[in-house]
């Protein structure tokens, strides 16, 4: 795999952030939401209006048979700062010898840091795909790990170019990576099921002078 980018480097950290002030939108009704990771009041379910779009506008482009599932979008800071915190918390028991600066960097892998996480902004979304079973209920595609595997428990199986996956799981994720890659989104490549539009890790990736969307309030 080529070299990647964590998302707490200080290149990421070093892109300014200029703030369009767009709207955080319900994207149930308009996509399929799983139900997951929901919270009472729905925000789970709520992402920037032109990133909500461009969900659709790649869907369209899917086969016929197969729909994006959407896992989480917005999250409140607060838990992504308790995310954060329990991992790092986590590598620290499994791995004693690290540093607090490793540790921060190890956990940057899976969970982004307050200071530049996407979801915080409703700029990220976590997502898969899903195709009509006999029944005609929608049930996920293989994607090689279930979302938001770790990188200890998947053997590295959910960084989105691990190889050790199988090759119908590598299809689905070339299926999805062209529909997203092609309305402008941008993969965190240690997670195939995150993808993100207008935040700071996008304008690093593209070359954006600056992010679009900083840190929102809840939006509901």
């Amino acid at each position: 795999m080529p070299d990647i980018v964590l998302i707490s480097d200080p290149r990421v950290l070093a892109v300014p952030v200029e703030e369009s002030g767009e709207r955080l939108v319900d994207v149930r009704g308009s996509l399929l939401v799983d139900e997951r990771l929901a919270d009472e009041r729905g925000a789970y379910a709520h992402l920037r209006e032109s990133l909500a779009a461009r969900l659709v506008d790649a869907e369209r482009r899917l086969p016929a048979d197969v729909r994006l599932l959407i896992v989480e979008g917005y999250r409140p800071p607060a838990l992504q700062r308790r995310y954060f915190e329990e991992y790092k918390d986590t590598l620290r028991a499994a791995f004693p010898h690290m540093s607090e600066e490793q540790l921060h960097t190890a956990a940057s892998r899976y969970v982004s840091p307050i200071e530049v996480a996407p979801h915080t902004a409703g700029a990220a979304v976590d997502l898969s795909l899903c195709a009509r079973n006999g029944d005609g209920r929608w049930c996920e595609l293989d994607m090689g790990t279930a979302v938001n595997a770790t990188p200890e428990e998947s053997d590295g199986a959910c960084y989105t170019g691990a190889s050790g996956i199988s090759a119908e799981a590598r299809r689905n994720r070339e299926m999805l990576s062209a529909a997203l890659e092609s309305v402008g989104l941008v993969n965190y490549p240690t997670e195939w099921w995150h993808w993100s539009y207008g935040d700071r890790y996008w304008a690093m990736t593209t070359g954006a002078s600056a992010a679009l969307f900083g840190p929102a309030d809840s939006p509901v």
